[in-house]
């Protein structure tokens, strides 16, 4: 987790970045300018879970129960998705509080 993203911190993404299912591929896409990110099922699992509402905490406890995973993993792995994402701009937070 870095140093300003916590569990109560609220993932969007920033204008110009979307979800898209690229139909020659048949596979989902995070579209941003100028670059296109194939997604695997996991990534598109969190990025579906994006609404610009909805704490990293609450994606991961969401996904967790999903898939039927230990909550403290899924944060783990969802922040560093994310956190991964922020740095290239196709993904920020808003901090709640």
């Amino acid at each position: 987790m870095s140093a300003t993203t916590s569990v109560d911190s609220i993932p969007f993404l920033p204008r110009g970045v979307r979800l898209h299912e690229d139909s020659v591929r048949g596979v989902p896409v995070l579209l941003g300018p100028e670059r296109a990110m194939m997604l695997d099922e996991i990534g598109h699992a969190i990025l579906s879970e994006i609404d610009g509402v909805h704490t990293l905490g609450q994606i991961a406890q969401d996904l967790s129960a999903r898939y039927d995973a230990p909550n403290d993993e899924v944060v783990a792995d969802v922040t560093a998705f994310l956190d991964d994402l922020a740095d290239r701009q196709m993904v920020r937070y808003r901090n709640e509080g």
